[in-house]
């Protein structure tokens, strides 16, 4: 029998159990051996779709959860079906509805960034967006959601959370995250919100380095700390804690710590028990960032770091990197102490205790996941429509400072299209399809619109010859403005986890398609995704932030840019790149 932690209280939030679940939750607890006991604190990554797969991560390693690379909506949910039916305790289905049911399945709606819902005028836009993301990602099987982001981004230099963040600012992230949550849990759902203690004041992406939230503990307090206090007190039931190191709060709770003892936030136990479980009050499940991010791995070895994040606080662990070698290092790390008894018990008593919460341990095996006729909310005629009228709201003028708009087709009928075009993200997302649908759009407007090919696309076309000089020389004639009449150029540079930080990357050295033409015709910038691009396009005069490449998100774009409606997204002061000169020209 489990020795019970008496800092564990299933019968208050987020808990909130009746004693028939807290019974259930410990005699479950008691049913475990050891190793059902260690897979419990596992999230899995579901590479494959295949059965047998799925039977040695529910059978074999006995995991308490599961997330899920993204494919369609019905491969997904008969995915899910099959793990559930599969699992002796009903699992954890995770999903990232950041930006609505986009992401999770390649068919979902995608709405809006968190940004996007931070600059709409009107909060309830953060609920639709966390409204869709819930009732899409439910509909194929999730009952747990790693959102919302309370990132602020504070520092315009940072990518990870560029898009990520609602705002720059406690307040708009408090709101903002409040209705997202609002949103979610309309689906029953359970949140997780990230990432602890805090990203947004490093440049960096913890991906692929550790990074460091370096405010003192009274900055901390009136900032990142207040989003977290009014979080937890609101009712969020989970926390996903980031590889982020914070120097000046581990030293202030450990005076004697060194520059070298400090470690990102999933290893530390002062953060997690002394701030997050101590100061803030937190009473609910504590997991992990994805584990394989070197932000952790770069930390301890994987045989320490894997005990270590567990003996520190964190509650589940998500994803392995070898399965039965990170299980194997838990075992070892109870084993020798680094892990007691009682903290493995809390921990399996907030994993089991947030699964009675959803209400897992009373539905029926063959009703943890919705019907297949439940997939017809995804990308429905209703969900399309809330994205669009989102988007109507969000779509913001940064500037327009040689008054440039509106352009109509019958002011200046031939546009000269240009694209910037990040790389694909993990998602495997087309980076470039955004495009296509900008000519459609501004076909639709009433547009002539002559589309710019680069070096690269002309000799992948079969084009002999070519190559950056001669297309700049075709490009760049003495009859330029005689051939448009208005440049549009649509920036869709996204994607993290492969670099620290993310700008614009032009297609070759002086590129044709760089802003030379600013002097030549009434130039727009429309970006879709990044609020940073002023860094590098401060010629442009005529700046718009569409947020996202949907095409609901530049159908709206291209109406307020013809004047057919009015601008009401609004910015913060990121747009600006700090203190750089001439972005505000």
């Amino acid at each position: 029998m489990y020795e019970e932690n008496v800092m564990v209280d299933l019968s208050r939030a987020p808990f909130n159990l009746s004693p028939d679940a807290i019974a259930w939750v410990e005699t479950t607890l008691s049913s475990l051996s050891l190793d059902e006991k260690l897979g419990q604190l596992f999230i899995n990554l579901d590479t494959s779709f295949d059965e047998s797969y799925l039977d040695s991560v529910v059978s074999e390693h006995k995991v308490g959860g599961i997330r899920f690379m993204g494919a369609a909506s019905s491969v997904v949910q008969a995915h899910i079906r099959y793990a559930q039916s599969k699992a002796k305790v009903p699992l954890l289905v995770a999903s990232n509805p950041e930006m609505g049911g986009a992401g999770s399945i390649s068919d979902g709606t995608l709405v809006t960034s968190h940004l996007g819902a931070g600059s709409s005028p009107d909060p309830d836009d953060a609920y639709r967006l966390g409204y869709v993301g819930g009732r899409e990602t439910a509909a194929i099987g999730c009952n747990w959601a790693f959102a919302p982001i309370v990132d602020i981004h504070r520092n315009w230099r940072n990518t990870v959370i560029g898009t990520r963040s609602f705002g720059d600012n406690a307040d708009i992230v408090i709101e903002r995250a409040k209705r997202y949550f609002d949103g979610l849990s309309e689906s029953g759902s359970a949140a997780a919100m990230k990432h602890f203690p805090g990203d947004g004041i490093d440049e960096r992406d913890q991906h692929v380095v550790t990074t460091y939230n370096t405010l003192g503990h009274d900055e901390w307090n009136d900032s990142y700390g207040r989003v977290y206090r009014e979080l937890i007190e609101y009712g969020v039931q989970s926390i996903m804690i980031g590889h982020i190191g914070a120097p000046e709060l581990s030293r202030h709770f450990r005076p004697e710590m060194t520059d070298a003892e400090v470690k990102p936030a999933t290893l530390a136990p002062e953060l997690l028990q002394d701030l997050l479980r101590g100061e803030l009050g937190f009473n609910g499940l504590i997991i992990t960032d994805a584990s394989m991010m070197v932000g952790f791995t770069q930390a301890l070895p994987r045989r320490d770091a894997v005990p270590a994040a567990i003996a520190a606080g964190c509650d589940m662990f998500l994803f392995f990197r070898d399965p039965a070698k990170d299980r194997a290092y838990l075992r070892a790390g109870i084993e020798n102490g680094v892990v007691t008894e009682e903290r493995l018990n809390e921990a399996l008593l907030r994993v089991l205790g947030l699964k009675a919460s959803l209400g897992l341990h009373e539905t029926p095996r063959d009703e943890l996941v919705p019907p297949v006729d439940a997939l017809e909310v995804i990308g429905s005629d209703e969900h399309r429509a809330i994205a669009a009228s989102v988007s109507d709201r969000a779509v913001t003028l940064v500037k327009d400072t040689a008054n440039t708009l509106p352009l109509t087709p019958q002011s200046h009928p031939r546009i000269r299209l240009y694209g910037i075009t990040g790389q694909s993200d993990f998602t495997g997302t087309d980076p470039s399809g955004y495009l296509d649908i900008a000519k459609q759009e501004l076909e639709r407007a009433g547009f002539e619109v002559h589309v710019f090919k680069n070096a690269l696309q002309r000799a992948a076309e079969g084009e002999e010859g070519v190559y950056f000089h001669t297309v700049m020389a075709d490009e760049a004639s003495g009859d330029y403005a005689e051939k448009y009449d208005a440049a549009l150029v649509f920036a869709n540079v996204a994607g993290f986890a492969q670099e620290a930080t993310v700008r614009i990357h032009w297609s070759t050295p002086m590129a044709a398609e760089i802003p030379w033409y600013v002097t030549e015709v009434p130039t727009v910038l429309v970006s879709l995704n990044q609020p940073n691009h002023l860094i590098d396009v401060p010629m442009v005069k005529t700046l718009v932030h569409a947020y996202t490449p949907s095409r609901e998100s530049i159908r709206a774009a291209v109406e307020k840019i013809t004047g057919a409606s009015e601008f009401t997204g609004t910015f913060n002061e990121n747009v600006w790149c700090g203190a750089t000169w001439g972005t505000r020209l």
